[in-house]
């Protein structure tokens, strides 16, 4: 009996979506990189002369870029407000994910706890930002602290919402084999449930750090007027102060893009790999 193969022919109009999508991000990352090496004399008006890449790569522009918005100091408050978001945000809302996940279908109090969790999701920031602003500063939270506190309470509702959605997926078998095995409710959740829950620690921690990173207004409300700045602070004030000069403000968008698209891409890689080895071992 003859299989008959179908011939697959090329789907245009998918290929043709697939390279509009793209063009739509790599044609401002080129914009983008060749305006931070190009001299302000070779801004152009023309299409032609705004495409040309610069006639000499210099680092320049960076070099300039880095000592106007005081770079070291704005990165390293980002790198410490961003981590310890990240491990409190995986080690605290994991652990409530866990509890209302498992007891949500069985008692109706833990129900009631996730759709009010949840339902922070949909308030927007306007609304609590003057009330946050007066309460951080009568409380002394007014400072890297108290924004990485209302992170915390920000990304909770997401968090929460996709650590109950995993547990889905992991057996109540194997915690009752722990306990039978004499292990505490504590000990087998970081023993069994914290690692199998990998891939969406990693997720948590993508989506959170990409959050925390870009975010302009709660460090520019609840910091106001202090010396700590994050790389978007720096970026804003740098824009204010130096807007006509697109090759020092391109300059410094592509500095702090470096770290955050490190740490996605090394992420990015955990996530695959720990989806990866959960099919097999499914």
């Amino acid at each position: 009996m003859r299989r008959l193969k179908r011939k697959q022919g090329t789907n245009w109009f998918l290929t043709f979506v697939l390279i509009l999508g793209c063009l739509t991000v790599l044609f401002p990352l080129y914009m983008t990189v060749i305006i931070a090496f190009k001299n302000p004399s070779e801004m152009t008006n023309d299409v032609a002369g705004a495409l040309a890449p610069p006639s000499s790569w210099s680092f320049d522009n960076f070099a300039e870029a880095m000592r106007v918005t005081n770079f070291w100091s704005a990165l390293a408050n980002s790198l410490i407000i961003t981590g310890i978001t990240i491990i409190l945000s995986v080690l605290i809302h994991s652990i409530a994910g866990y509890v209302i996940g498992r007891n949500m279908r069985r008692k109706k109090g833990y129900k009631l706890v996730y759709f009010y969790i949840v339902s922070g999701m949909f308030v927007p920031f306007a609304i609590l930002m003057m009330p946050l602003v007066k309460e951080t500063a009568q409380i002394g939270l007014a400072n890297p602290i108290g924004v990485i506190l209302l992170y915390l309470v920000f990304y909770m509702p997401m968090n929460v919402m996709l650590y109950s959605g995993y547990l889905k997926n992991i057996p109540l078998d194997m915690e009752e084999a722990a306990e039978i095995d004499g292990a505490s409710t504590w000990k087998t959740y970081w023993t069994v449930i914290f690692p199998m829950m990998k891939p969406m620690h990693a997720t948590v921690a993508v989506l959170t750090a990409l959050g925390t990173w870009n975010d302009v207004m709660t460090p520019l409300v609840i910091m106001s007027g202090s010396e700590n700045t994050t790389l978007p602070l720096a970026q804003l004030n740098f824009q204010t102060q130096f807007g006509t000069n697109y090759n020092l403000a391109f300059a410094s968008y592509l500095l702090s893009l470096i770290p955050i698209l490190i740490f996605y891409v090394v992420c990015q890689k955990q996530i695959i790999g720990g989806v990866a080895n959960g099919a097999v071992k499914g």
